[in-house]
């Protein structure tokens, strides 16, 4: 009796140390599939070369996404992070891709979507698995509720704000995450000494401000990550954000000068949906 007892002792603190080397080696895992997904072929040189600004693997890891997930990304397009999301969770996961609402009277929202639709059909050993959604702004569903573990959103909180939508967005969000699902937030960083304009005309959101709002809808803030941090960000352009790489809004005014900014300091949070 006593070996027997012994002897599952033994089993019980194997599956103990199994678990723990599991749950270890599945980052290590993920950073190993991201650092080939990022070096493929399928990644537009353009993407490939904001890398240097946007920390995506860094990024991705912060914010925790694993291969099994189940993810949605707001407004994805044009598509760097379906690029890397969408292989990524092909095998396992699942990607799903928010796209704006279509807008006949609108050429940009018609290019954009018609653009990825396209981006999509040119690689389906890739991105045959995407399913694409449509995002809406007045607090409706853009998935059955509970299905997701985690939500990715990229400098896309200053235009829900431009058109008095945040509070539902993130009302819609809330309610596709499951009790314990994560939020991953990166946005233009304002300058925390100039009051936050609500309709964020200037591209910049403060920092403080996003939390309240994000907060208010029942998220709890968890982390935050200075991986995206621009310090040569001075945020008073005559543009805005856009006077910076990659719009240069001002043309060839100042490019060098901008160029040698880079793009904007951003703030990088993760937040979670409590259990319940």
């Amino acid at each position: 009796m006593l070996l027997k007892l012994k002897t599952l002792g033994m089993i019980a603190g194997c599956a103990v140390l199994l678990n723990s080397c599991a749950a270890q080696s599945s980052r290590q895992t993920t950073t190993e599939a991201l650092t080939s997904i990022l070096a493929g072929n399928q990644r537009a040189e353009e993407n490939r070369a904001r890398d240097v600004y946007r920390h995506p693997k860094q990024t991705l890891l912060f914010f925790g996404v694993r291969p099994e997930m189940s993810v949605l990304e707001v407004w994805p397009t044009p598509g760097y992070y379906t690029e890397i999301l969408a292989p990524l969770l092909r095998a396992k996961g699942k990607y799903y891709a928010a796209v704006m609402a279509a807008d006949p009277a609108s050429s940009y929202v018609t290019k954009s979507l018609e653009n990825y639709r396209v981006k999509l059909a040119e690689r389906p050993d890739l991105y045959d698995k995407v399913i694409v959604v449509t995002m809406p702004t007045n607090g409706a569903n853009v998935v059955p509720p509970g299905t997701l573990d985690m939500v990715v959103t990229f400098r896309n909180l200053h235009n829900w704000m431009s058109h008095d939508e945040a509070p539902q967005v993130f009302a819609t969000l809330y309610k596709a995450l499951k009790p314990g699902g994560i939020l991953g937030i990166a946005e233009h960083r304002g300058n925390p000494a100039v009051p936050q304009d609500p309709k964020a005309k200037s591209g910049y959101v403060n920092e403080d401000y996003a939390i309240k709002l994000i907060e208010a809808q029942g998220f709890r803030l968890v982390a935050k990550s200075e991986v995206n941090a621009n310090p040569k960000d001075t945020k008073d352009y005559p543009e805005g954000v856009w006077t910076l790489p990659p719009t240069y809004q001002l043309g060839a005014k100042d490019r060098e000068k901008y160029a040698a900014i880079g793009e904007s300091d951003r703030f990088t949070m993760r937040f979670v949906k409590p259990a319940r």
